[in-house]
């Protein structure tokens, strides 16, 4: 029997856009083609604020016996290792024919007491197990010949058991068996409810889980839908005057009857700062003329009521956006580029911070028939293999304009925030998220002040009342605990366990 529970589903953010980049779709394009389709008119995208929340019939199906064939016993190319993982498919719509793929590490050692992390990866509409799984905070990372793994020596299941989610329906694994859902139902609030949905199943899979302190985290687009979940189980858990789920906070974290932490890694935030944000960090960084900024900062209005550029703003904007067109990895600007689009015959000596091919080495892993049968996932088809980023969804409905109104509502109910930031990201760079958070009026705490790891400096923080905290990590781009996994595991530990940075001053 099926239970089920009436509950309000509010909204939560996420985004599922193509990206094209040689023969598959990158996580690196997926932004920019949102942000350009929602400024230049036409577009048919909802950009209003937040909505009261609707009735839904969430359905809690039968997950007997599911746990145990969702255990995978070793991936292809794997090392040896000393914690569970799983792979498998939860239902997320019976009558859409919806069903989410998540890939779940316990942690390595006291995995009975440490918290569940939930991660999200932003793109709009990329895969976390492709991105977050195998090129960032996964225990894995897969070689350069593309069928074997290496570990990674600073995983987050280190201090965590680790839940990665492939959504909405059409990224990577995840599916819709009906196929007008990818042209007329997706978006943010249908994404919301979806994700929320499958947390309240995966916890019936796992139901040691169901008390534990949970935290949701992700990167870039993730600064939405992050939010968006985190408001969605706190609407519900106060609906139902009791605990659904326990949300702790957002790094993304959550816990049952305690809100106190939000956590997003290079985030998009408010959509009119973000951009002005960008073309500043590019003329602070050199990549554009003192020309190019001063026409932008005349011409450009960015603010959400004007739906199309004037011409000179176009034109300042297509002398700034050449960037694009170069030999430039803008989420990552003093990064090396991947000349080599060919894997290696044997696996070739991998450093701890990831290689530029490290896609190319993902995307053939990911398609091999052994290790697709080895996750459980769906065998893909040669005319439609899996890919980092979304293909398939053609439209995409609602993404509001800024999420700054749910930061305030998580400060009101004493959710502490952190939001860290990448410093060399020009994509989402720190210049938004600093004009972002200045549009917020927050007094300071504690000013900005380096914090220490190792002895180094890991990057910078501000803290603000309130409890939100802004943190950089020094030399590290969009995709932070892939260029740098050390600070990154750092921050995320006294993030988890609530202690300050080393280095902080109170």
């Amino acid at each position: 029997m099926e239970k089920t529970i009436k509950l309000l589903i509010p909204l939560v953010f996420f985004s599922c856009f193509l990206c094209q980049s040689h023969a598959y779709n990158k996580q690196t394009h997926a932004l920019g083609n949102l942000y350009r389709t929602k400024r230049y008119g036409g577009s048919a995208i909802d950009t209003s604020d937040f909505k009261a929340p609707e009735d839904v019939d969430c359905v809690i199906l039968p997950q007997e016996r599911l746990r145990e064939k969702d255990q995978i016993s070793r991936l292809p190319g794997q090392p040896p290792v000393k914690f569970d993982q799983y792979g498998g498919y939860v239902t997320v719509s019976e009558s859409g024919g919806r069903a989410f793929y998540y890939y779940f590490v316990e942690a390595e050692k006291s995995k009975e007491s440490l918290p569940l992390l939930l991660w999200l990866n932003g793109g709009p509409g990329c895969s976390s197990l492709g991105y977050g799984a195998m090129q960032e905070l996964g225990p894995f990372r897969v070689n350069s010949d593309g069928k074997t793994l290496y570990k990674n020596k600073f995983a987050w299941n280190h201090v965590a058991n680790v839940l990665f989610v492939e959504s909405p329906a059409g990224v990577g694994f995840s599916y819709s068996n009906i196929s007008s859902y990818y042209n007329n139902s997706c978006g943010d609030k249908p994404t919301a409810d979806d994700n929320y949905v499958f947390m309240l199943n995966w916890l019936e899979r796992f139901p040691e889980y169901k008390e534990r302190d949970l935290y949701i985290a992700g990167e870039s687009y993730a600064g939405h839908y992050v939010p968006q979940l985190a408001h969605t189980i706190l609407h519900h858990n106060k609906r139902a005057n009791k605990t659904l789920i326990n949300l702790k906070g957002i790094l993304v974290s959550c816990n049952y009857s305690q809100f106190n932490i939000v956590h997003i890694g290079n985030a998009v935030i408010n959509e009119e700062t973000d951009n002005i944000g960008m073309y500043d960090y590019f003329h602070t960084h050199a990549i554009i003329s003192d020309e190019t900024s001063n026409q932008i900062h005349k011409f450009c209005d960015f603010s959400p009521n004007v739906t199309e550029p004037t011409d000179e703003c176009k034109k300042a904007i297509e002398d700034a956006e050449r960037i694009f067109k170069t030999d430039i990895d803008f989420y990552n600007i003093y990064a090396p580029l991947c000349w080599n689009n060919n894997l290696t015959s044997w696996p070739k000596r991998m450093s701890d911070i990831s290689d530029p091919c490290s896609e190319i080495y993902t995307h053939a892993y990911l398609n091999r028939e052994d290790v697709q049968e080895a996750m459980h996932a769906n065998v893909t088809k040669l005319d439609h293999d899996w890919q980092p980023c979304s293909d398939i969804i053609s439209d995409w409905h609602d993404s509001p304009s800024t999420i700054i109104p749910l930061l305030r509502e998580f400060m009101a109910n004493n959710l502490r925030v952190w939001i860290f930031s990448g410093d060399i990201d020009a994509r989402v760079p720190v210049t938004s998220t600093k004009y972002s958070i200045n549009l917020m009026n927050l007094p300071v705490k504690t000013k900005w002040h380096p914090w220490l790891y190792q002895g180094e400096i890991g990057g910078f923080e501000e803290v603000y009342e309130g409890d939100l905290t802004f943190i950089t990590v020094f030399g590290a781009g969009h995709m932070v605990p892939s260029s740098k996994p050390k600070n990154a595991l750092a921050l995320v530990t006294h993030f988890l366990t609530g202690e300050p940075l080393d280095g902080s001053r109170n």
